[in-house]
């Protein structure tokens, strides 16, 4: 149960339409996949670079894992499982995609071990979870169409991408409100893209207008603690903190301040598994309820997050894991089933993938 081998390759897989955001736009899914060998079974993970998030590219994130934790990880053993997260979460600062990507493999191969499917391994919970779908912020008449193609499709709750202009903002929100049909959850992404004193306005103009948001992501700047909490307090709607939270100390702030309602988990953010458990259990600590997210992601390390997502059920309510639905294609073959809105987990061992479609070595991309 030594491991044996590390290696590193780059996923391409094109998405169905330009993913936009206030902070930017992409027309691709381009991660980092990691592939952790030990007798016989491979465990796979996923990073996906976010430079306006997380500071990592595919170079840097390649870098970490094949000069930094691929040295100090070879030759140990999977029984060493503790000794192994801590060499990856403790061997560079920051860097938490990279590590995500590590950390995910590890667990799928110690689940494989095992032989169960990831989320039993974690502790169990439900086999589907249903997740909302990305409305990419856009021309008003273009997201309500957005939407409408989405709750026809089977879709529940909808995550509406704004934070690029404030008066159109709440004119966006309010007009795919009336385009969708009562029952439909709405949930609002700003990215950061407006300031605490914008938000409260939006807000209260959008509340003010009958809609009834499920939540409000990230108005403000991750920075602004003071702000978030400014919004927090003055509006209704629930406030989820997502780009300032990142790791478990500042998760702790964040709710000894009172300064959101709902935390947003990623495993782009906490650098993998481990401190993604640890985040969700200080969260319910505080009796606030977490939601699971993703970076634009494939079916690997989305297929992890699914899985976490499940064992930590009830801490857990709320999912936001549609990278995979928003790609062209899968490339995994086996493993959890993305199907729209449903996500069935796998039953078999680890995240049950069998093999990688569309893999290029990172050096020729380089």
């Amino acid at each position: 149960m030594l491991i044996e081998q590390i290696d590193c390759y780059v996923l391409t897989v094109p998405l169905v339409t330009p993913f936009k955001t206030a902070l930017r736009t992409v027309e691709q899914v381009q991660d980092l996949v990691v592939a952790i060998r030990s007798a016989g079974f491979t465990g796979y993970g996923e990073a996906a670079p976010t430079l306006v998030i997380t500071g990592e590219s595919l170079a840097s994130m390649y870098f970490v894992v094949e000069q930094v934790l691929k040295p100090r990880l070879l030759g140990k053993s999977l029984l060493d499982f503790n000794q192994l997260l801590n060499i990856v979460q403790t061997s560079v600062i920051g860097n938490t995609s990279a590590k995500a990507a590590v950390e995910i493999a590890l667990y799928d191969l110690k689940a494989q071990f095992a032989g169960l499917p990831l989320y039993q391994l974690l502790g169990g919970g439900p086999v589907e979870l249903s997740t909302n779908l990305t409305i990419s912020v856009n021309a008003t008449a273009t997201m309500n169409e957005d939407a409408q193609k989405a709750v026809a499709l089977g879709y529940q709750q909808l995550k509406l991408k704004v934070g690029t202009d404030l008066q159109q903002d709440i004119e966006r929100v309010i007009a795919v409100s009336r385009a969708v049909p009562a029952g439909i959850a709405l949930r609002l992404d700003v990215n950061q893209g407006w300031t605490a004193k914008q938000s409260i306005y939006a807000l209260s103009k959008i509340e003010q207008a009958g809609v009834e948001l499920e939540l409000v992501e990230q108005p403000v700047k991750a920075q602004d603690l003071a702000g978030l909490k400014a919004v927090t307090a003055a509006i209704h709607t629930p406030v989820m903190a997502d780009e300032s939270a990142f790791s478990p100390q500042q998760v702790i702030q964040l709710l000894e301040q009172q300064a959101a309602d709902i935390i947003n988990i990623k495993l782009m953010k906490t650098g993998g598994i481990s401190k993604a458990i640890l985040t969700a259990q200080i969260a319910g600590l505080y009796q606030v309820p977490c939601m699971m997210g993703c970076m634009l992601e494939s079916a690997i390390s989305v297929a992890a997050a699914a899985h976490l997502a499940s064992a930590l059920s009830p801490l857990v309510s709320k999912f936001d894991l549609d990278g995979p639905t928003l790609c062209r294609f899968n490339p995994c073959q086996g493993g959890t089933v993305f199907d729209r809105s449903q996500i069935v987990l796998n039953s078999s061992p680890g995240l049950g993938i069998q093999h990688i479609g569309h893999l290029q070595s990172v050096t020729t991309l380089l």
